[in-house]
């Protein structure tokens, strides 16, 4: 069972919680640490090859919950662009272009080993999607998609894997390709979700940002932070909210508190 409520405020921790990440204050050595950004590429290649389309489940959530892919047509089968920045496997993608036959998608990734996964996917149709590879912090969109043609662009689980100092790049890179009036959809980690607690010291690479054991990263985000980053790139801010989730597994008595952000920043 899961419970869920969205708002302004974020989680309170508990004090045991708080103690602990009070004490976890070491960050992982400046060689280490760019020694993680060179090697970012290769990590999350390893990832997929590790996992291959295994690791995320498929997100039907995502129209649910954006109900904006809905709401950006004009008239009911009006065709939309949509960009998915950060595609993974297509766990997002295919559901997507299942669900609506209206929609064109444009989708890229960091990981060349991900976007070969999507070409393979039965349901991958050149005719209804353009998928290649890209460093969405330094590759420009422009080279494969035209300025100002997207009416919809997704950033899911995708800005929290990037160094904090490069994130404005990737805003900057997508406010190129997408149409004024309209938006950026973004969903990732929030602070002090459950994930964020348990890092084990040693873990820590800044405020708010750890590494995983196998060399991928991950920020988690504030409110505050997520609404700067967009407003210094010209995004207007339409939502931007904590979603709070409490998953309860019964067999073993747990209750896990998860924190994602979820907003929608506007292109004027």
């Amino acid at each position: 069972g899961a419970f869920q409520k969205k708002g302004h405020s974020a989680r309170v921790l508990s004090p045991e919680e708080a103690e602990r990440l009070a004490k976890d204050q070491v960050l992982v050595s400046e060689f280490k640490q760019l020694k993680l950004e060179k090697e970012a590429q290769k990590n999350w290649d390893l990832f997929y090859k590790r996992n291959s389309t295994n690791f995320f489940k498929d997100r039907h959530w995502t129209t649910r919950e954006f109900q904006e892919l809905k709401a950006c047509r004009e008239f009911a089968d009006q065709k939309l662009t949509i960009l998915e920045a950060g595609c993974g496997v297509g766990n997002c993608l295919f559901p997507l272009l299942e669900e609506d036959l209206n929609i064109f998608a444009y989708a890229c990734d960091f990981s060349p080993r991900a976007v070969e996964y999507v070409k393979k996917n039965a349901l991958y149709s050149t005719e209804r999607c353009k998928v290649f590879q890209c460093d969405l912090t330094k590759d420009d969109l422009l080279d494969n998609i035209p300025a100002d043609s997207v009416d919809v662009v997704t950033l899911i689980f995708v800005l929290s894997a990037i160094h904090p100092d490069k994130m404005n790049l990737v805003l900057k890179n997508i406010y190129k390709v997408l149409k004024p009036g309209k938006c950026v959809l973004f969903r990732d980690y929030g602070l002090y979700d459950h994930a964020m607690l348990r890092f084990k010291s040693g873990s820590k690479l800044g405020e708010n940002f750890y590494v995983r054991q196998d060399g991928t990263r991950s920020y988690f985000f504030t409110k505050e932070f997520l609404s700067q980053l967009f407003k210094a790139e010209g995004y207007e801010q339409v939502v931007n909210e904590y979603v709070q989730r409490e998953t309860v597994n019964r067999k073993e008595d747990l209750r896990v508190p998860r924190v994602f952000l979820q907003g929608k920043f506007q292109k004027p």
